[in-house]
Parts: structure tokens; sequence; C-alpha cells
């Protein structure tokens, strides 16, 4: 008998082995502002801590790079899925929007947006989905830079920029390896994190303050 080798026959024997290979812990979709740098760091903890990809998706958006396009590309991508990246329409427990603060004008929009999705949206086994804001006020950067300095007081992302690359020279936007350069001080940069969260939320802007520690915690520790 001939086999069937249309493109769609294919892709959909490609979203059976995938299914196939999903763990039994929690399907997390993770969608960035960052085309380069977000993902390439959220997929660094997918490998180093051997996850699978059928668990933890990560996907830039492609709405735009404003947090309420964010937002809105995360809720869609959940609630539609894309057959050509494989994904599976509400095939998530967990769904994550990453964007910094900035001088983005959408900011507290997409908060606000996000926050009212959570617990709200039904996944295919019919359980509400956590939705949530994954903000850093300035930037992503400075989850890195608490690595390796203990920040307490605002500042603009062009001064996280600075003193980050003062601790990985030639550091830039969509730079890989950043897993890698800073993991050995993981551990300092969660307590850093954390003591700016019990100070801060995203919604105190200037001040500090980053949630890509939340999201790490649960990456690094999601396997048990």
């Amino acid at each position: 008998m001939a086999r069937d080798n249309s493109p769609k026959e294919r892709q959909q024997k490609q979203l059976e082995r995938k299914q196939g290979r999903r763990a039994s812990y929690d399907r997390i979709l993770i969608v960035s502002e960052g085309s380069k740098t977000e993902p390439n760091y959220f997929r660094e903890i997918r490998a180093a801590f051997r996850l699978h990809t059928a668990n933890v998706e990560v996907q830039p958006s492609e709405l735009g790079t404003a947090p309420i396009q964010v937002v809105q590309y995360a809720q869609a991508l959940f609630e539609d899925g894309d057959r050509h990246k494989n994904i599976q329409r509400r095939a998530f427990e967990k769904v994550y929007a990453v964007f910094d603060r900035d001088d983005h004008d959408s900011y507290h929009e997409a908060l606000t947006l996000a926050a009212s999705l959570d617990g709200k949206l039904r996944n295919d086994a019919k359980q509400p989905v956590a939705f949530q804001a994954i903000a850093s006020v300035p930037s992503f950067e400075l989850w890195l830079l608490l690595h390796f300095e203990d920040i307490q007081a605002p500042l603009h992302r062009d001064e996280v920029m600075r003193r980050l690359k003062l601790h990985i020279p030639g550091y830039d936007k969509g730079a890989g390896n950043a897993f890698a350069i800073t993991g050995a001080h993981l551990s300092v940069a969660t307590l850093r994190a954390e003591r700016l969260s019990a100070r801060f939320t995203a919604h105190t802007d200037p001040e500090p303050f980053t949630a890509i520690v939340e999201l790490v915690k649960l990456l690094t520790t999601l396997r048990g």
C-alpha cells in the first residue's frame, strides 16, 4: 500500500510523536517580547534540565513587541494553536507572557489583560489555565545583572546594559549562552530578585522588579 507522504499527513504524525513524548508534569507555554534573547534563555534552561519540548513551548510574539501584543499573542496561540509549529489548541496548563517595562505605552494595559485571563481560560482537559504576565522593570537584563550585582534602586535600561557588559563582555540583545554564563550565580540572583519582589511589584515602576525569577524557579524544579 502506498504511504501518504502529504505535508498534512507528515505534520499530523509529527504532532502525534510530540504528544507521545509529553511528560507527566504541566504543559507550559512561554511567549516573549524578544525574538532571541528571552527565547534563547528559556530554551537553554529547557535543555539543561532535560525538559520535554512537548511540555515547555517557547515562542516569540508574532503580533509585535508591545506588551499588549505579547499578551494577545499568548492568548491567541493558546486558544487557536498553530499547526505550522505543531502546537495544539488549548494544550497547556500554564501560559506566560514575558515582556519589559521599557517605555512601552501598553505596559499597564498588558498587566491588566493578563490578570483578567488568569483562571478564565480552559484547556483541552477543561481545566482552568494559569495565565501570568512575567514583567521586568526596566528590562529582562535586570534579571541577568542580579546574578552579579544587588540592585535596589531604579536603573534605566541603558544603565542596566552598561553594567551587565562589565560582567559579560560582548553581551548584546539576542546573545546566546546567557544561562550557561550566569548559571553559577543563579541562587544569589534568585535571592536578590525575591528581595525586590518583597518591596516592589510589576506595578511600582520605575522601581526595579523582575518576575523572571518565578518562571526560572518553575522551570528548574518542574521535574521534581
